[in-house]
């Protein structure tokens, strides 16, 4: 590397090799082993009836592209479609399409709360949260992790120091990396006492949980107060995310949100993937209730191999704690032919580096015996 090349990217250079040295440097690798990493819960990325619905309507004249923005002329049939029976389906009154969850939260979140309100936002929500919340105009502070006292505490502060602006609870209803689901009646309970927002991010949940797989938040959708993002990049096996929200949220944002104004719209073949995705929650609710049995399989299983109670969910974490340790553990599963990945911080926090173990229907029960037995094995038994 010469001298003219090395001052431009020096930093840069200093920056990963920092990560190097705290083990957390990360790469790319393509995908291999027996599925334990992904979000494709159902099982539903490779279904036949979803390829069979991307073919058709390629077949039929639908785009790839969206070729322009949903306010000009990128606003195609099939997300209208998909928004009208996407509402109907998780009992709101509106849905509107996103590119990604990513996306969708950083776009109502840098739309709809305004300058004197105040977000609230559960210290483990995702980093599209964060970020959203950084970049919008509302205050945001942080509560403790699924502690509704901590919640409800920080927007009595906020009030006794002179806040007076809308309230903003931000949750997710199954949390991506603990796995533990959030107290939604308490969360209810309180936004309806102080006159807050309930945002929920549905992303782990939508599709595995609640009534043909509505989600967590299904017994209170409809409500003027509850704004919901169902992502459908994971358990629905496409991409892109709704967000469920009240007729007026809606055409706030379609008005005022410049992620969706400005961006291409989504690619109409992903409206139709998410549209039978949706279809197969109703007419196939098997996948549902498999999924639910591997569920309860795994927890079992892990019991007797050692005391910890595991998450209660199709997300397994196993605390590893030193960065270097859990990626040295993950390999050694690799090898095995277990797809089990590695997680640092700061995607977790300091000192709870771990696999994430994800249950979906691409592995059987004889496959999450092996691979609890692989782990047994690869740690002499250590109990986490």
């Amino acid at each position: 590397m010469n001298s003219i090349h090395t001052a431009k990217v020096g930093d840069y250079v200093a920056a990963l090799h920092a990560l190097k040295e705290d083990n957390r440097l990360r790469g790319l690798k393509p995908r291999a082993g027996i599925d334990f990493a992904s979000n494709d819960y159902l099982a539903l990325a490779s279904a036949p009836r979803m390829k069979m619905a991307v073919s058709a309507a390629l077949e039929a004249g639908t785009p790839i592209g969206a070729g322009g923005s949903r306010l000009l002329r990128g606003n195609c049939e099939e997300h209208e479609t998909l928004e009208k029976e996407a509402a109907q389906f998780f009992g709101a009154e509106t849905a509107l399409f996103f590119g990604g969850g990513y996306i969708a939260n950083f776009a109502v979140l840098t739309t709809l709360p305004q300058r004197r309100d105040l977000l609230v936002l559960d210290s483990l929500v995702h980093a599209s949260i964060h970020e959203g919340a950084r970049a919008g105009r509302a205050e945001f502070r942080i509560s403790a992790h699924n502690d509704p006292q901590s919640i409800e505490n920080t927007i009595r502060d906020w009030r006794a120091e002179g806040g007076t602006g809308r309230v903003w609870i931000v949750v997710e209803s199954l949390y991506s990396m603990d796995g533990d689901f959030a107290p939604l009646e308490d969360l209810v309970a309180i936004a309806d006492r102080y006159g807050a927002f309930l945002m929920m991010d549905e992303a782990h949940a939508t599709g595995v949980y609640g009534e043909r797989g509505r989600g967590l938040t299904a017994p209170y959708e409809g409500r003027e107060n509850l704004l919901v993002l169902h992502t459908c990049g994971k358990a629905l096996g496409a991409a892109g995310a709704l967000v469920t929200a009240s007729g007026v949220l809606r055409d706030f944002m379609i008005n005022r949100c410049r992620p969706f104004i400005f961006a291409t719209a989504p690619s109409p073949l992903m409206a139709v993937a998410v549209r039978e995705a949706l279809f197969i929650l109703q007419h196939e609710p098997e996948r549902q209730q498999r999924l639910a049995k591997l569920v309860t399989f795994t927890h079992r299983e892990m019991k007797s191999r050692g005391p910890r109670s595991p998450s209660g969910s199709q997300i397994v974490p196993y605390i590893v704690g030193d960065n270097a340790r859990a990626m040295r553990l993950a390999s050694a599963l690799q090898a095995r032919d277990f797809d089990i990945r590695g997680i640092r911080p700061p995607t977790v926090p300091a000192g709870t580096a771990r696999l994430r173990i994800s249950l979906t229907l691409n592995a059987g029960e004889d496959d999450v015996r092996a691979m609890l037995d692989a782990r047994f094995e690869e740690t002499r038994g250590e109990a986490r």
